[in-house]
């Protein structure tokens, strides 16, 4: 998977609506859209898209798209 497709589909994981506005470099707690309910989403969203547990570090220690797209294709 690219980093667009990633980019893409973690927006409609977590219902982003301005998807255009993402690239690589966006640090997603900045988003609006980004709540606790939102962590759970993106854990699942792991699990379903490349079948591997997300866990509460990694997602404190990533700040960008970037940096969750590294971990899912690590």
């Amino acid at each position: 998977m690219e980093i667009k497709e990633f980019i893409e589909k973690f927006a409609e994981a977590i219902e982003v609506d301005n998807v255009e506005a993402l690239t690589a470099e966006t640090e997603f707690r900045e988003l609006d859209e980004w709540s606790s309910l939102s962590v759970m989403l993106l854990i699942a969203f792991y699990d379903e898209e490349f079948g591997k547990e997300l866990t509460q570090a990694q997602i404190k220690s990533a700040n960008t798209l970037q940096d969750l797209y590294n971990i899912a294709i690590a």
